[in-house]
C-alpha cells in the first residue's frame, strides 16, 4: 500500500479563484498523486489549471470546515504556482501535474514537486487530533458507506474527543457531527443521502 499524506488541497478555476479541499495526496517515487472524486470542484480545476497547492497544517478546524462549509481560511501567494497556500499552514507542497491516469471514479493527476517550505514546527497530533481527521475522512464518505458503519465508528473516534480534545478539536468535532446528522436527516426524510459533495 503506498503511503498516504492527508493535507488541504488548493486549487483555482480558469479565473484564478481559489478553492480549499481535503484530500490524501499518493506518494509515487519522488512525486505525489492527487485523486479526486468525479464531480468535484477540485477535479474540475486540476482539468484547466494543472497545479495545487498541498498545505500540512496541525489545525483540524480546517479539515472539519472544509467538509462543513466553513471554507474562507486566511491564504497568502506560493512561491512558483498560480495558487495560494494557508497562511498558517505548517509546510506546503507546490505541485505541478505532468500526467493523467484517467479512471471513471477518480482520476489521478501524477505531480511533481516544484517547490517545498517549511514556515514552524510540527509538534506532532494528539489523539484528538487524529480522530477529527478520521472522522473528517468519514463525512466525507457519508455518500458512499453503510450509516451503520459511519455511527458506530463516530461512536468510537467520539470517546477519544471526550477525553484529549481541546477547544480546537472539540469545535471541530461538532461541525463534523452536525453535518453528519444533517445527511441522515434527509436520509430518512425518505429522499435517500445527499449527493457527493462535491470538493
Amino acid at each position: 500500500m503506498p503511503l498516504i499524506r492527508e493535507a488541504i488541497v488548493i486549487t483555482v478555476n480558469a479565473l484564478g479563484k481559489p478553492h480549499i479541499a481535503p484530500l490524501g495526496l499518493i506518494a509515487e517515487g519522488e512525486g505525489w498523486i492527487l485523486a479526486p472524486f468525479h464531480p468535484s470542484t477540485t477535479l474540475d480545476n486540476l482539468r484547466v489549471a494543472p497545479f495545487a497547492v498541498a498545505n500540512f497544517t496541525d489545525d483540524v478546524r480546517v479539515f472539519a470546515g472544509c467538509l462543513t462549509g466553513r471554507r474562507d481560511w486566511p491564504l497568502t501567494p506560493a512561491t512558483v504556482v498560480a495558487a495560494p497556500r494557508l497562511a498558517t499552514t505548517l509546510s506546503h507542497l507546490e505541485l505541478v501535474v505532468f500526467e493523467v491516469r484517467e479512471q471513471e471514479l477518480r482520476p489521478r493527476f501524477v505531480c511533481r514537486v516544484a517547490h517545498s517550505a517549511s514556515h514552524a514546527a510540527f509538534q506532532g497530533f494528539n489523539r484528538a487530533q487524529a480522530a477529527v481527521i478520521e472522522a473528517a475522512v468519514l463525512v466525507s464518505r457519508l455518500h458512499l458507506l453503510p450509516r451503520s458503519d459511519i455511527e458506530a465508528e463516530l461512536a468510537r473516534l467520539e470517546i477519544t474527543i471526550s477525553k484529549t480534545a481541546g477547544p480546537a478539536e472539540a469545535e471541530a468535532w461538532s461541525w463534523l457531527k452536525d453535518k453528519a446528522a444533517q445527511v441522515f436527516a434527509i436520509s430518512d426524510t425518505g429522499t435517500g443521502l445527499a449527493g457527493h459533495p462535491g470538493y
